[in-house]
């Protein structure tokens, strides 16, 4: 329930936002008074208008997946796209509608608020978010399979960011001495696998080692509606130079041989 109360606060919140940087662009332009050749009314109709159709464009970039972080020049840069894309309805719409229009200025006064506004808010969202759903019980309680370096490193920046996903239980195949990682319990070998999931109501698994029971855990995770994640250090992939690509519509996995910095974008 709060995932679903949270993201329609933040959808809804996104479109109050579109409209209000646009109120503000437009008296920046104007000044702070209504103009008489530029009425505001039928500017913020078409503002409103055009602000669902803002948010479907920001929702195609994943933007509002909650395991994203929104710190980051990846997540700048979608948003301005969006910002643009949104800059262009609004341009369309109220061109076709009056015709004319008033000024070039607001618009680029339109977009830059747009695009700095909205990535702000998204991060203040985000530490909001995590916080609510991190209180009490954890609304999505993860299961980690496998009690190895790179797994450690991952219950320890999970927990230290307040990520949605909330490691609550850690099983190893081949039995680790410890009996807690960074505060969350080693319950044993993966013949408590089906126990764990059923009393931690498990509602994602990340397979951080035993890459022979890949079967047998996505199987697990299938039959109980359990999101499942893969490490790539369990395939060999440790330089976390992996994306996913879709090759005729199948997706892959991918390490580009040449790194570059705008490989991501395109």
């Amino acid at each position: 329930m709060r995932p679903k109360i949270l993201l329609t606060l933040w959808l809804l919140s996104d479109i109050a936002l579109f409209i209000g940087v646009y109120a503000l662009a437009y008296f920046l332009r104007v000044g702070f008074i209504f103009s008489t050749d530029f009425p505001f009314s039928q500017y913020i109709t078409i503002v409103a208008i055009v602000s669902p159709l803002w948010i479907i464009v920001l929702a195609t970039t994943r933007t509002f997946h909650m395991t994203r972080n929104q710190i980051s020049m990846r997540n700048l840069a979608y948003i301005s796209y969006a910002a643009l894309v949104g800059l262009a309805l609004f341009s369309l719409t109220y061109f076709f509608k009056y015709t004319t229009f008033f000024s070039r200025l607001l618009l680029i006064y339109a977009f830059i608020l747009t695009t700095f506004a909205t990535y702000i808010w998204h991060i203040v969202f985000q530490n909001i978010q995590r916080r609510v759903l991190s209180a009490g019980s954890p609304a999505f309680p993860t299961l980690i399979v496998g009690a190895t370096r790179e797994s450690r490193k991952l219950v320890e920046s999970l927990i230290k960011k307040r990520n949605p996903l909330c490691p609550v239980a850690i099983l190893d195949g081949r039995g680790a001495p410890d009996k807690e990682i960074a505060g969350v319990p080693v319950l044993g070998k993966l013949n408590k696998l089906e126990e764990v999931l059923e009393q931690k109501k498990i509602t994602h698994l990340i397979q951080c080692s035993d890459l022979e029971q890949s079967l047998n855990l996505l199987s697990a995770c299938r039959q109980r509606k359990i999101t499942y994640l893969l490490l790539p250090s369990v395939l060999g992939i440790v330089e976390r130079d992996e994306h996913t690509e879709s090759l005729e519509g199948l997706p892959v996995t991918m390490v580009s041989a040449n790194k570059r910095w705008w490989k991501w974008f395109f």
